[in-house]
């Protein structure tokens, strides 16, 4: 167990902001995504459909996009709230758990960054985010270890983003394997009422309903 760590030119404005800062939503496609980046879920590897957006790109219409915590901060009152786009955001590993309070009913995800496998404060993040009651996607984003991926999900991680070279040392299968070995070593650590399962499937849902509706677009 641990022991601490997108493109095409812009069409339109939509709905631009103030005029002294560039605008909050365009219709524009999504950026591309960081080039191999392989995610991992409790099935095995799977396709991310999040895009990670730098500070200056404008939002899109439709679509599953991580946000800076700066950028969150700084646009959060201005988010649109059409139901089409999801919203995650990248913390880092110094961030309090209770200055992302005011965020996480907005939040369908968060991504937590581990600095190496001996980062264990991603870890206690994660337990203090559900017990805060968020529902959403958590996400582990950095050079872990297969063996450590049935403590992750006991702390309340859905997916895990891993480097190309980690991945290619230790394939989706090694990870599976490593899950199905540990996983009756630990029982769910963050704690929490049956309600916050509830919570997640509801935000699972919403999810799915959010990828139809833009796909019907």
């Amino acid at each position: 167990m641990p022991s601490s760590a997108w493109s095409r030119s812009i069409s339109r404005v939509v709905s631009p902001a103030r005029a002294s800062s560039r605008p909050i939503v365009a219709s524009v496609t999504m950026p591309s995504r960081r080039p191999s980046m392989p995610l991992l879920d409790a099935t095995g590897a799977i396709t991310d459909r999040w895009v990670r957006l730098t500070d200056d790109t404008p939002l899109p219409r439709a679509g599953a996009v991580i946000l800076s915590v700066a950028r969150l901060k700084a646009e959060f009152d201005q988010l649109p709230s059409h139901g089409l786009l999801l919203f995650g955001v990248e913390i880092v590993p110094e961030v309090r758990v209770d200055t992302l309070t005011p965020w996480l009913q907005r939040l369908d995800l968060i991504a937590i960054p581990f600095k190496s496998f001996t980062d264990g404060r991603g870890f206690s993040i994660a337990r203090q985010l559900r017990l805060a009651g968020f529902a959403g996607e958590l996400r582990a984003v950095g050079p872990l270890i297969a063996d450590q991926f049935a403590y992750l999900k006991s702390c309340g991680f859905d997916t895990v983003q891993l480097d190309a070279a980690t991945f290619g040392r230790q394939p989706s299968d090694q990870w599976l394997a490593a899950l199905s070995a540990f996983s009756g070593l630990y029982q769910r650590s963050y704690g929490g009422p049956l309600n916050i399962l509830a919570a997640r499937r509801a935000a699972r849902a919403k999810a799915a309903d959010v990828s139809e509706r833009a796909a019907a677009e």
